[in-house]
């Protein structure tokens, strides 16, 4: 199965949008705050394990049930318009009912390797190859540790306001990737009516 820098680029950018560990900063700061570090390299491989796990397994456990990757990737996509729409409009439609306890849960899961990070994942599957997408998942898990590592600096040198832009800005391209992955597994084409 060839590697293809296209699928790794595209897929690494859905799931940085998905992932959104920038957008999560000001509830990682909180966490935080309330149990004095954060363990990024725990967070990140836990993180990691989960999700590709999910990346390998999730195909044939959707078999079990009969669903195709095409009908869960559009399934998938309402999840992330839904989560689009709580970080552009600020409004909460996943409540988190458990209390954060330590960096793995809520941090790694469900905050890393959530339901969105999950569900975009077998998402992917429909559009490009496996390896393509365990590359980019990789990628993004670095980046994760990277941010964690320099919570504080984040902290810093965005303040309150420059997490808030970050979060809005992540939440419409995340707004367009659910449009376009709907649009893809449906077969909808914008603009060609005549």
């Amino acid at each position: 199965m060839p590697i293809s820098l296209v699928e790794i680029l595209a897929a690494f950018m859905v799931l940085f949008a998905v992932i959104d560990i920038f957008g999560s900063l000001p509830i990682i700061v909180d966490i935080k705050s309330k149990n004095g570090k954060i363990e990024a390299g725990k967070v990140s491989i836990v993180a990691f394990v989960i999700m590709l796990s999910f990346l390998i397994i999730g195909e044939p456990l959707l078999k079990i049930f009969g669903v195709d990757i095409s009908s869960f990737a559009i399934a998938g996509s309402f999840i992330l318009l839904f989560l689009a729409l709580e970080m552009v409009l600020g409004i909460q439609f996943f409540k988190q009912d458990s209390p954060a306890k330590g960096s793995i849960f809520p941090i790694a899961f469900p905050l890393v390797a959530g339901a969105g990070s999950i569900t975009t994942l077998l998402s992917l599957r429909a559009e490009f190859a496996m390896w393509n997408i365990a590359i980019a998942l990789l990628m993004n898990i670095i980046i994760v540790y990277l941010v964690l590592k320099a919570i504080l600096f984040f902290e810093k040198i965005l303040g309150p306001t420059g997490l808030h832009i970050m979060r809005k800005f992540f939440g419409i391209i995340l707004l367009a990737i659910a449009i376009k992955l709907f649009l893809s597994n449906t077969g909808i084409q914008l603009g060609n009516a005549q």
